[in-house]
């Protein structure tokens, strides 16, 4: 179970203002079809992440000693700092709509998660947890309950939100959890 809640809560935080959450935004604004949309951010999700989370535990089961888990601590602090950063949606970085609402979601939300905070945050879970499923299942949460609002409420959202605070909240989670692997790695609890 801590397994999912962290994942999910890591996730729907650190996602708040994400790049991909302004991709949901832009979408629901242009192509009018949100239930299309979420199922395709939902489809995306679990096949990034479940890609993810397993890159995630295999790595860890491939190198288990002390210093991999001081890095995965080490990843978690970093990505403390990473939250703080402002995500953008670029102009250039747009999509075409080719097929239905679900068809571009799919794609879009698919390629723009590669290498963004969220999958890195799932290979840091993966790795910890060592479950591709409760963590691809909890991450993936993560992501509705954090781009479900986003679909359906769009910009009014962003006026009532602070981003801002979000960001912090998410970065001071990543730290926690960063500090307490490294002090179980390091044998201080």
């Amino acid at each position: 179970m801590e397994a999912f809640l962290a994942s999910t809560a890591v996730v729907a935080l650190a996602e708040i203002g994400d790049k991909t959450m302004l991709l949901a935004i832009v979408l629901a604004a242009r192509l009018r079809a949100p239930w299309q949309i979420l199922a395709g951010i939902f489809c995306a999700t679990i096949a990034n992440h479940a890609l993810a989370a397993l890159v995630g535990r295999e790595v860890a089961g491939l190198v288990d000693a002390p210093w991999f888990r001081v890095a995965v601590a080490l990843g978690f602090i970093a990505m403390a700092a990473w939250t703080l950063v402002p995500d953008k949606l670029d102009d250039d970085e747009g999509f075409k709509q080719r097929g239905g609402a679900f068809l571009t979601t799919l794609v879009a939300f698919f390629l723009v998660e590669m290498g963004d905070k969220t999958q890195v945050a799932t290979i840091a879970l993966g790795a910890k947890y060592h479950s591709v499923l409760v963590v691809a299942a909890g991450t993936t949460l993560g992501m509705m309950l954090a781009n479900g609002p986003a679909v359906f409420l769009g910009e009014e959202l962003v006026k009532r939100v602070s981003l801002r605070a979000t960001r912090i909240a998410a970065a001071l989670l990543f730290l926690v959890l960063g500090l307490w692997q490294l002090a179980q790695s390091t044998g201080v609890l």
